[in-house]
């Protein structure tokens, strides 16, 4: 089986205008920040993102005004750092599109697209405005007889993007510590994207496998990109850099290219036949 290494630049090539887009990872937690990075330098646009909880990966290619529609259930960062600005007056200006949901509602729609179904039910939502304006919110009454149901539309992503701790170069990936939805928008997408921390022989893999996550058939392309979640945290193996996203936060959008600049070595350092 061949190798499906790539170097950043060549796997953010497989995006392309208009896809819809899911990052992995939650808020400041595993997302895959070097692609996202990657994604803004290549000035990818009209991207159509779905991710439950956003926050650097989103606010960055706003900034970076690569974003048509968000499909989230909650974009901002955490506490200590407040809203996600660039977001938020990208919303706000008409420039992107915010479809609102709550986390499990991406998660059904993600799931009705795993699945290979039009639509999923959601327990427990049953009454807000967003039914009744919302075009991807449905009621239909229970075929078997029940009370009526709320459903959503199945989300199906062109593109996944997964960073994960470990990875083999066929794309068996393995990831330590929470999980998030990962494994998830990996059976719902069309293609996915793995960065790894960490690059390993395929005997490791095949040592272990009821512990991968994601299963190398699915997988397009893999990455080596050490600390390639950087700003945001991977477990047990750094955490997020407070100062780094307090000054991007700080950043007004025709300063983003100095800002991607600044990462461009770190991120490009790897290529796929090792460092540079």
């Amino acid at each position: 089986m061949s190798s499906k290494i790539m170097s950043l630049e060549e796997a953010a090539g497989l995006v392309r205008d208009g896809d819809r887009i899911s990052f992995g990872g939650n808020v400041l937690h595993r997302a895959p920040m070097a692609m996202v990075r990657e994604i803004a330098r290549q000035r990818r646009r009209n991207l159509r993102i779905i991710k439950t909880a956003g926050a650097h990966d989103i606010d960055l290619l706003c900034a970076a005004g690569s974003v048509a529609s968000v499909d989230a259930g909650f974009v901002s960062y955490e506490t200590e750092f407040g809203l996600a600005m660039h977001y938020r007056k990208a919303v706000e200006g008409g420039q992107v599109i915010g479809n609102e949901h709550a986390c499990y509602t991406v998660i059904c729609s993600l799931r009705a697209a795993a699945s290979g179904a039009p639509f999923m039910p959601v327990a427990g939502l049953k009454a807000g405005d967003l039914l009744q304006v919302a075009d991807y919110f449905r009621v239909i009454q229970d075929p078997f007889g029940g009370e009526p149901v709320t459903v959503v539309k199945a989300i199906i992503p062109d593109i996944a993007v997964v960073h994960v701790q470990e990875a083999d170069d066929l794309g068996n990936a393995v990831i330590h510590g929470p999980k998030f939805e990962d494994a998830l928008i990996s059976r719902a997408a069309s293609k996915v994207i793995v960065t790894a921390e960490k690059i390993v022989p395929r005997s490791k893999i095949r040592m272990r496998p009821d512990q991968v996550d994601i299963p190398g058939f699915l997988v397009n392309a893999v990455v080596h990109a050490p600390r390639g979640a950087a700003p945001c945290s991977v477990e047990k193996a750094y955490d997020a850099d407070t100062k780094a996203i307090e000054r991007f936060k700080k950043l007004k959008a025709e300063e983003i290219g100095i800002y991607l600049n600044e990462y461009e070595m770190k991120d490009r350092g790897f290529k796929a036949g090792g460092l540079r």
